[in-house]
């Protein structure tokens, strides 16, 4: 069993940065993938990030390349998601979800996810 906890989200003009963490306890840490997911009112909930078991490797979505920036630590058993360049179109509540398997893509697919961190941008 994993339990994840995010953290770091909030109020941000557009433009601005958040950096929204991840804490993971129950497994060893690197056994799983993290991704992130937003969740906006009346939108699905698509995978943004996603960073392997070593951060080696990640993904982006379109919308968030070049913006967005994942990370982890293993020894701290945290996944990170820094947020650039915020725009009113990123609010959303974001959540982090592990995979074990490595091989999954939409927000079902994942084993394990928190409840999430809202952010919205706004002035």
């Amino acid at each position: 069993q994993v339990q994840l906890v995010e953290s770091g989200g909030g109020l941000v003009q557009p433009g601005g940065s958040l950096r929204l963490s991840c804490l993971a306890s129950g497994r060893a840490f690197s056994d799983y993938v993290i991704g992130w997911f937003p969740q906006a009112p009346g939108k699905e909930r698509d995978l943004i990030a996603m960073i392997s078991w070593d951060g080696d490797s990640t993904y982006y979505s379109d919308p968030v390349k070049g913006r967005f920036t994942a990370s982890r630590d293993n020894t701290k058993n945290m996944a990170y998601l820094q947020m650039n360049s915020l725009i009113p179109e990123d609010t959303a509540i974001y959540s982090c979800a592990a995979d074990i398997l490595g091989t999954a893509h939409t927000w079902d697919e994942y084993d394990y996810w928190g409840r999430g961190t809202p952010v919205t941008v706004s002035t």
